[in-house]
């Protein structure tokens, strides 16, 4: 038995070790949001490794997010810190591959959204943190509610941002990545959909003012009121984008 689990083992490569070194820099903000990498000569210096096995390093890197490799005479390996975005693109490409429907993302929206809403309540610094936020996007959304693709891309702005504050990280991303796959679902229903008048304006303007309530159930600390407020109000949000059921993990920004 001891033998057969030593015949398992594979220490790691060299790359996976240099990939491991050059994750944890990005990870931990060593290497920024943007920062260019350091030439292959450079890399090489820090990292005494073969060529292959340093493009290699590179490719894995690439393939988790975390670097995009830029070819030709602007060559170079620009980073990212993971995102939300990064989640909700394996998230699609999960739930498209088991066939899931967009009405099983809304369903998910539905049961963790509202907690996200009751947490920024509970927080003791959301009126610094959380309502000025909120409170932009909210000025934002009534500049035009006739134009369908805008309205319903400031509306789930909110919702978003209502995901951001919420205070719990691990809540923040996962529920976040579930709203990133609805939010793109529902920004390419709306701009594909026949007939402006298919949300009429005053259920536009509903929407609107049930989002100043949640802002105001947020001030007063109300997180029953606002968990309730929330659920609801998601019922009827999801209703008319949900008459389609695909997921398109394409249309998601992994980066």
């Amino acid at each position: 038995m001891a033998g057969d689990r030593a015949s398992t083992f594979r220490p790691p490569r060299v790359a996976q070790l240099v990939a491991s070194q050059l994750r944890q820099r990005i990870l931990t903000g060593e290497l920024q949001e943007g920062t260019v990498l350091p030439k292959e000569d450079w890399l090489r210096e820090q990292y005494p490794v073969s060529k292959p096995a340093l493009r290699e390093a590179m490719r894995i890197l690439e393939a988790e997010g975390l670097i995009t490799v830029r070819r030709g005479s602007v060559g170079g390996s620009v980073v990212h810190r993971p995102s939300t975005n990064t989640v909700a693109y394996a998230m699609a490409m999960v739930l498209a591959s088991r066939a899931g429907g967009i009405d099983d993302v809304a369903r998910a929206l539905r049961e963790c959204e509202p907690t996200c809403a009751a947490l920024c309540a509970e927080r003791a610094d959301r009126r610094r943190t959380v309502l000025p936020k909120l409170r932009m996007v909210q000025e934002e959304s009534l500049r035009d509610i006739t134009d369908l693709v805008f309205a319903t891309t400031i509306s789930r702005q909110f919702h978003e941002t209502i995901v951001r504050c919420c205070g719990n990280d691990s809540l923040s991303v996962m529920v976040g990545a579930l709203a990133v796959v609805w939010s793109t679902h529902e920004t390419g229903w709306a701009s594909t959909v026949v007939g402006a008048d298919l949300v009429p304006l005053p259920e536009r303007q509903s929407a609107f003012d049930i989002h100043a309530e949640m802002i105001q159930l947020i001030d007063d600390g109300d997180v029953e009121g606002v968990r309730v407020l929330a659920g609801a109000h998601l019922e009827v949000a999801q209703r008319y984008p949900s008459m389609t059921h695909d997921i398109d993990p394409m249309r998601i920004r992994p980066l």
